[in-house]
């Protein structure tokens, strides 16, 4: 009897991984553009596809990143500098892009790029605080997007936007995790709209990993900032006390950081050189035993778990 279960299981997962492995041809001759590749997963993936062979056009706010990652790759690897939340770069990189591939289209757009500061709670912020994470994280892609959108066509090739486990399950107030819900929502609506064009769209969603923007000297010193500035009816809330608690989970959450910044730009790869890639890759044991998982919990389920891991202001309790 068991074998009887066992054979159609077997099937099933002896397929599943010879279809993860079909890669698709010519890799060579394809074009990729990649946004925020000063440091990170964009730098890393770069370097990465250089290596492969392909023809990756990069894409770095400063010209000292610019300058770096050319010296760490061959001359197949080129360099624009790129500000997503101005729409004169973006209109410029693209006329770049297409001076670059010719008549050949763009086989890949990754939207890498993104900023994680100021984040902290709610209350301690105002609307351009939100705004300044959302003009990049969200604003930006869509923007870059639009743009490059008619040569990815073109190559009836991939899209790859970077989100986040916080896409899912927001765990902090501010603009990241809300920029990263919008990520989730225009990839959704993006995959349809282009799967009539053989387009495919791919969504990754990396749990903690240590990056640029996951700095935790950087989080301790805006959060600080961010409650220095916040009214005095905020801080009687939150007092000093609790801003330290705060402060120490930022410092525990740096220390569960992944390291290995190659399980996210091995997933950007997958998705960019299957021939069957994922619709979403989960990225981290974390994100795929916890925050998934109660991502799909009751509602009321999910908060109380939550709620019982956060930081809370005593007085509330």
């Amino acid at each position: 009897m068991w074998l009887y279960l066992a054979t159609p299981v077997g099937l099933y997962y002896l397929l599943h991984w010879y279809r993860e492995r079909q890669v698709v041809s010519n890799l060579q001759d394809k074009h990729v553009f990649i946004t925020g590749c000063d440091s990170g997963f964009g730098n890393l993936l770069a370097r990465q596809l250089d290596r492969r062979g392909m023809r990756v056009l990069a894409a770095c706010l400063t010209e000292k990143g610019a300058a770096e990652l050319r010296n760490k790759t061959s001359d197949r690897l080129k360099t624009v500098i790129l500000d997503v939340t101005k729409t004169e770069s973006v209109v410029a990189a693209t006329q770049w892009v297409k001076e670059c591939i010719g008549n050949r289209g763009l086989w890949g757009l990754v939207n890498n790029a993104g900023i994680s500061i100021p984040s902290g709670l709610n209350e301690w912020m105002n609307k351009e605080d939100f705004a300044k994470i959302l003009d990049v994280n969200l604003l930006g892609m869509i923007d870059v997007t639009l743009n490059m959108m008619p040569l990815v066509r073109k190559a009836r090739g991939r899209v790859v936007n970077v989100s986040s486990v916080l896409g899912r399950l927001s765990l902090f107030g501010g603009g990241y995790c809300i920029s990263k819900y919008g990520v989730e929502a225009f990839s959704d609506s993006l995959r349809r709209e282009l799967s009539y064009f053989g387009v495919k769209v791919a969504i990754i969603e990396p749990s903690f990993f240590q990056t640029a923007i996951s700095r935790s000297d950087r989080h301790l010193s805006h959060s600080r900032i961010l409650w220095d500035r916040s009214s005095s009816e905020a801080k009687e809330i939150y007092d000093e006390k609790f801003l330290l608690s705060y402060l120490t989970g930022l410092k525990l959450l740096d220390k569960m950081c992944n390291t290995d910044l190659s399980l996210v730009t091995n997933c950007m790869e997958h998705a960019l050189t299957s021939r069957h890639p994922r619709t979403r890759y989960s990225v981290g044991w974390d994100a795929k035993l916890f925050y998934i998982p109660v991502s799909y919990l009751p509602t009321f389920l999910a908060d109380r778990i939550l709620f019982w891991t956060s930081t809370k202001p005593e007085k509330a309790l």
